[in-house]
């Protein structure tokens, strides 16, 4: 068989890893031990990423004519390839404690939902809190006002001197 025909299924995987993809980064890892690259791959897969070490040539040919293009330019030393399909922010939160846990360990670029992102701005994209955290913060937003409205009518029915219970006005019987 032919160099070229035993590439191909790995050029597949990555284009299969990537497509439909929210976010791809790279990342350069020449340093870690064996067992902080297992603490960081086990993070990563609890948060639902999928990380693997490709060649740079190989990884080139499958960013050819995708999003993640532009990653082409800094496939450079060797690079590990983390990509989430369901939280933009996942991998750029897990990779930000490693960035600044490991001196050998760096961001290098990425693609977070179709916009190209150097280093920096993978930095404070893992500043960015989870999906589920932001709509928390939302539904309590959200909450707060009717809860407050809720107090001052219990605070009102009370001041009036009827329990809170016998503050609705009784409906008249039916005849």
């Amino acid at each position: 068989m032919a160099k070229i025909e035993l590439k191909q299924p790995i050029v597949q995987e990555i284009s299969e890893t990537i497509a439909d993809a929210k976010a791809v980064m790279l990342v350069q890892y020449l340093g870690l031990t064996v067992e902080q690259d297992t603490a960081l791959r086990k993070d990563l897969r609890k948060a639902g990423v999928e990380y693997k070490v490709f060649k740079n040539t190989l990884m080139n040919l499958a960013f050819k004519g995708t999003e993640c293009e532009a990653l082409s330019k800094d496939l450079q030393g060797p690079n590990a390839l983390a990509v989430s399909k369901t939280d933009a922010t996942a991998p750029a939160r897990v990779l930000a404690a490693y960035d600044k846990k490991f001196k050998c360990f760096n961001f290098v670029s990425g693609v977070i939902e179709g916009q190209y992102a150097d280093a920096d701005e993978l930095r404070a994209v893992a500043e960015i809190p989870s999906r589920e955290v932001l709509l928390g913060r939302l539904f309590g937003s959200m909450q707060s006002p009717i809860a407050n409205f809720a107090r001052v009518i219990k605070q009102i029915a009370e001041k009036d001197g009827a329990p809170a219970e016998e503050a609705a006005p009784e409906a008249a019987p039916a005849e």
